[in-house]
Order: C-alpha cells, then structure tokens, then sequence
C-alpha cells in the first residue's frame, strides 16, 4: 500500500493522509533510524561530523517531516480515528527519544568528537549541536544505572500520553458545552458581529435561534458585552471550569488526575536527574541561571505593577458602582465593566476597530512590514494541498530566492484546538540538491467571515497574528543549514519568545497601520481620531494584565520547584498562595483555569511560562532600537535580522542579544511600553 506519509517529496499531501497510514509510517521510519544508528556506529572507530553528526542530523530531521503532519493535523481536524493513531504513536516516539538519549555507543562517539581536535575545526553551529548534544544525553540519564534507566524511560512514555490526555480532556469538555438563545431580548449589548456568528454557529448545528459555545471567538464577546449578567455568569462557569470537577461539564473529562500524574512524573524524572525539583531541570536547557533568579525577577515585576493594578481595579470598581449601581463586581462581571469603563474614559471599543481590520488588508499590511524591514516580499499560492478549506499558503521571497513558506489557518472551528501557535513543517538543511527552504503553520482562532463579509478582527487577534507571524518568521528566515539548530531548532525557551513579542511593535505604529489598518468597505484608513484613542488606551488595565500573567507564572514556577511526593501537587493551595500575593481581585471558588493551562500541561511551557515575561524585556529593548532611529530603519532592520532570526539556537540568545543592542537588556523599555515607568 502506497503511505503519503512515506512517499513525501516536498509539502505533505494533507488529503491524502489518512489515520492508517500514521503508525505503519512511523513503524517503519523508527526502525530505519534504528539500523542508520547501529550502521554508522559499525562503519568506523573515528568518529567525525561528516561520517556520524551530518546523518543522524539528516534521520532526524525526516523523522521530523513525517511526524509533523500528522500533530499539526492531530490539533486541527482532530477525530477519533486520528487520536487514536496518533495517540498509539506516542509511547513508541518516548521509547525511540530516550533510547537515542541512554544509546552509550551513541554518547561515546559523540564524546569521542566533543573531545578531539577537530572540534575545534567545526563552525559555532556545528559546535552547539555537539554541545547540546552531550547536555541531552546527560538529561536523558547517560549516567544512571539500567534500573534507573528503564524508570526513566517508562516516566518518559507515561508523561507523553498523560499530557496528550490533558489536551483531549480540554478540547473534548470545550467542544460539548453550548448555550442556545431563544430570547433575543438576553441578547442585549452583543454586537452584531457576535449576533451574527451565534447566528451561524446555530445553522451549522441546525438550530433555531442563536447558540454560543467555549470558542474563544464566541467566548470573547458574552463576557466584554451581554448586558444579561446571568448569561454571562453561566458562560463564564462554563469556560473556567473545562475539564474539570467543578461546572457543567461530564466528569470523565476531568483533568484533576492527569494534572497530578504529570506533576508527580516530572518530579521523579528530575530527581532520577539529579536535580532537586522540575523546576531546575527546566532551567537546564533555558537562559536564566538559576530558579532564585527567575523569582526575583518576577517578584520585582510584581512589586511594580501590584500598586497601579490595585489602583486600576478600585477605579473600575468606582465606575461600576457609581455609573451602573454594581455594588459588587464578580470575575463574569470585570471584563463587560471594564469595556464599559474604557468606552467612557477613551470613547473606544475594540468592536468600533474591527471595520477598519479585514483579514486582507492586515496580511497585506503585515507583510509590508516585512518588506521595509528586511527587503521580503511575501506572495500567496494557490496550488498547494491543505487540510481545510479556509487555509491559505504563502511564500517569502528574496529576490526570486523562497526563503521560506507557510500554512495560514486563521478561523475557529470544531475540532480544533483552542490558542494560536506556530508549529514547524519543514526545517531549513543543506542537501545535495541544495538548501531545503523551511515551511511554518500558523494557527489562529479568530472569527471566520460571517455572510458576506469578510473575517474582520480585533486589535488584539491583530497583535496574535503579529506574535504568531514573528515565531514564524524565526523559523523561515534562518541561515542556519542543520535542522537541530536552524530557525526556533535549540533556542532556550525563555528567548524563543523574542520575535514573536517583537513583532506586536509594529502593531502600535502610525506609519505601519497606514498599511495594515483599512475600513472593509470603503477602504478608509484609521482615522487619526481612533489611533489617538487607541494610543491613549494602550495602556488601560495594563498593570492588570501584567499582574494576571505573573500570577501565571509564578504559580507555573512554585508549583514545578515546590511539589513534595508526600503531598502531592497542591494545585489550588500554591495557586491560592500565588493569588494572595499578586492577584488583585480573587476570582471565584468554583474557578479551576489550572484544568484547562495546556501551556504548562501539555504544551512545553512547563516551569517556563515566565519565558512570557523575560522575552518581554528582550523585545521591548530590541524594539527601543528602532524607537531611537526609525521604525522602519533598513539598516537596524537587516542588524535584527543578521544578528537574531538568521542565527536560529546556533548560539546564546544573550550573545545574540549583545551583538545586536552592543548591551545586555534592560527592563526600562518595558516599563515604559506598559505604562509602569516611574
């Protein structure tokens, strides 16, 4: 039987991969990679890049290919036939990792490298892949005894299907909660726009009225503007109780358990290490030095933004008491007052801004970035297969040079899993037909066109697509020519950040809206009136926010450094310990958003999503470049590019950093773009 998976040359046909191709593809690689190990092994006792790096470097990399796919469709058309495949490939993927990483004739030769003289013939690239390499084998358990070997192998296979679990458990309680509207009257104070797809979602569903469901694009609109409290109450339950023991939502979702296992395996998995907790193994592979410095970096964020969001809540509080006669706010009520709130002070809403942001006009806009920066022209193409209707693939060209390509798949839908993310297709590689140009997916859920409309956006899906455009533009623009450190490949996770962030700048720039920002129908550019107020709201609730995802990030952290076996996870005791100390307004009893925090559970934000904030400093001081010269400086663009997207994990983010701002980074520019400088 011909497999698409296995017949690949180029981009993956997405329609003709079926779920019975999936684990006879991977069978059949795993066990090729296995005998291309023993046979370069075998072929000689002087090992060199050429005879053993460059081809596990090339195995690796089509393992890579064929694996991608098959996750990227995993999280975007999931069905249960695929789960089950891709899920029956997991502990067979965890097995074939840590036998690699516990290969002793593997770590010698490589050793046998990393200790001759012709290390030091290698490039900075070559030599990190050798570094990194030793690094991994030691946090594979190079050392342990075979019993703790086998231990860690077994932890290995049970985390890889527990933090799948946790991601089915949230994509399954999501999709199987609705609400239907009979009474228009409860709708009151939604927008058209969210009438609209209520209206849409129904007809999908071939029901009568409007429905709304735990889709962020649906979500979104109840809590910022239903004037029906008691609507906004159930939907709210709804959403902070996904997969969980508490809400509406059937039990055998819940993630209490997984959540548990998975705290318990990494802590284990460490100290089989030799690290006292998950949280020092995590920094292992990351910039920050030390878990007492990632503390006291967010603990001194923390003491600067707790005053002015304390303020910030006492204002909105103020407001809603004396404009609205609400004594008492609950958590379903701070997002619908505080847009009211933001209306009042700056006479704008982010619904008055959708007109002027069509999905077009945005890419076109975002791509002229690209341009006056770095020289690229971006262009879309039409003949590529997809695996969905809506999804649309372009190219980055220098010259006539492709410097890299992408999926586009931008609208929510059923089945999909919620967030936006870049994930790699294809890595940029040297081969003996040339350099392998790279191939990103960008994913959003935002809303799809509703009638004949297209898909308008808000501000804020305007910065997602922007943050998500610069992951993959790390990932398409390198120079770097093996797989292991091109593009985001080997970047610590607390830099990989840095041009995502980076690229939300230009969202807030006059002279980069005139491209970007466009009305749909007349074609109107913003009105300077709007920018003004957008500008002047920039900042509304900004210490808020900041003290809402430091409350992220030090309950992730404190949770991975402080766990004890003889207590377990105490999820909601460190998260309730967190809240005391940043948490300006306590959210409700019921409230579980650590059931559905796929970030830290199933995603590789795991006693790292402080990397959020550290990359913050990166990039609002990488952006303060441009701030000091132009916004559209070639020259400081192409030192950016040279210096930080081209160089991909080949070296230190701070080295790179350094090279490019001529310093370390310092927090000054984020203070200032948040609104938190003195």
């Amino acid at each position: 039987m011909s497999n698409p998976l296995l017949d690949m040359d180029g981009l993956p046909s997405f329609s003709k991969i079926k779920p019975e191709h999936v684990e006879p593809a991977l069978d059949a690689l795993l066990a090729e990679s296995r005998q291309v190990v023993e046979d370069l092994l075998a072929a000689t006792t002087e090992y060199s890049w050429d005879n053993l790096v460059q081809p596990l470097e090339q195995m690796e990399e089509r393992l890579g290919r064929v694996w991608s796919p098959v996750s990227h469709m995993n999280s975007v058309v999931n069905s249960d036939e695929l789960r089950e495949a891709y899920n029956a490939c997991l502990p067979k993927l965890s097995d074939y990792a840590t036998e690699m990483g516990q290969h002793e004739g593997l770590y010698q030769a490589f050793k046998q490298i990393a200790d001759s003289v012709d290390y030091e013939r290698l490039d900075k690239a070559q030599k990190k892949i050798i570094d990194n390499a030793m690094r991994d084998f030691r946090l594979s358990g190079i050392d342990l005894s075979k019993d703790k070997q086998d231990r860690y192998k077994e932890i290995m296979q049970e985390q890889s299907g527990l933090t799948s679990k946790f991601g089915e458990n949230v994509l399954d309680a999501t999709n199987a909660w609705k609400i239907k509207i009979s009474d228009e009257a409860r709708l009151s104070g939604l927008p058209e726009s969210a009438l609209g797809m209520a209206k849409q979602i129904a007809e999908r569903e071939e029901l009568d009225g409007w429905v709304f469901n735990l889709e962020y694009p649906s979500y979104l609109p109840v809590m910022t503007y239903a004037d029906d409290r008691e609507l906004r109450r159930e939907v709210y339950s709804a959403f902070v109780t996904r997969a969980s023991d508490e809400g509406p939502h059937d039990k055998k979702y819940d993630n209490s358990p997984v959540m548990e296992q998975i705290l318990a395996l990494r802590h284990e998995a460490a100290q089989l290490l030799g690290f006292e907790n998950y949280a020092e193994k995590s920094l292992a592979t990351k910039m920050a030095q030390s878990t007492d410095q990632v503390l006291a970096f967010l603990n001194d964020l923390a003491e600067r933004s707790l005053p002015l969001a304390k303020q910030e809540l006492d204002e909105l509080r103020a407001f809603a008491r004396q404009e609205h006669g609400m004594d008492e706010l609950e958590s379903w009520d701070v997002g619908y007052y505080s847009e009211k709130l933001q209306q009042h002070k700056y006479a704008i809403s982010q619904e008055e801004l959708k007109p002027y942001f069509p999905e077009d006009k945005i890419l076109s806009g975002m791509f002229a970035v690209v341009e006056r920066l770095y020289g690229f022209k971006v262009s879309e193409r039409s003949d590529v297969d997809v695996w969905h209707q809506d999804v649309r693939f372009f190219d980055i060209k220098d010259g006539d040079e492709i410097r890299g390509s992408f999926y586009l798949d931008l609208y929510a839908r059923p089945q999909k899993r919620g967030g936006a993310w870049m994930d790699d297709c294809i890595t940029r590689m040297q081969t003996v037909e040339g350099v392998q140009a790279p191939v990103a997916y960008l994913t959003c859920n935002f809303s799809a066109p509703i009638g004949d409309d297209p898909a308008l956006f808000t501000h804020d899906e305007v910065l997602t697509m922007f943050h998500e455009f610069g992951h993959g533009l790390h990932h398409m623009l390198t120079q770097v020519d093996y797989p292991s450190v091109a593009g985001i490949g080997g970047v610590p996770w607390d830099a990989v950040e840095l041009p995502s962030q980076f690229m939300e700048n230009w969202c807030w720039q006059k002279q980069a809206l005139a491209d970007i920002a466009g009305h749909y129908q007349t074609g109107e550019p913003l009105p300077d009136e709007l920018f003004d107020k957008m500008i002047a709201a920039k900042n509304f609730q900004s210490a808020m926010q900041m003290a809402r995802q430091l409350e992220f990030s030090i309950f992730d952290f404190r949770m991975h450094l402080e766990y004890d076996p003889a207590k377990g996870g105490r999820i909601y005791e460190i998260l309730d310990s967190v809240r005391q100390q940043v948490a300006v307004m306590q959210p409700s009893p019921f409230n579980r958003f650590p059931h559905s925090f796929g970030h830290i559970f199933a995603g590789g934000y795991a006693a790292g999503y402080y990397s959020y904030k550290w990359a913050e400093v990166l990039s609002a001081d990488a952006f303060a470049a441009f701030e000091e010269s132009d916004i559209f400086d070639r020259e400081t663009g192409l030192k950016f590019l040279a210096t930080v997207l081209e160089q991909g994990g080949s070296r230190e983010p701070m080295e790179l950093f350094i090279e490019f701002r001529g310093r370390e980074p310092s927090i000054d520019a984020l203070l200032r773009h948040s609104g938190l400088a003195a």
